[in-house]
């Protein structure tokens, strides 16, 4: 591997410790549940999940456990 590899490397790893360099703007992903698959979209600052206490609530286990996640990473009222 070259040295410049390396360094990039190197890099990589501290920056993923870093985790207030990384602001998301949008995402969706399928979260895994115990009993179902769910669909978790996160776009303007907002969470949402199809699952149905989501929709009662508007948050959910799910989207709670992805705040926790990516901790520092959202933008503050989705955090919160």
């Amino acid at each position: 591997m070259d040295h410049g590899m390396i360094g990039k490397i190197e890099k990589a790893k501290r920056y993923a410790q870093e985790r207030e360099r990384f602001h998301f703007d949008q995402f969706h992903l399928t979260f895994t549940g115990e009993n179902n698959d769910h669909q978790v979209s996160f776009k303007d600052g907002i969470f949402k999940c199809d699952c149905e206490f989501f929709l009662l609530r508007e948050r959910c286990s799910h989207t709670m456990a992805l705040e926790q996640l990516l901790d520092r990473m959202l933008p503050q009222p989705a955090a919160a």
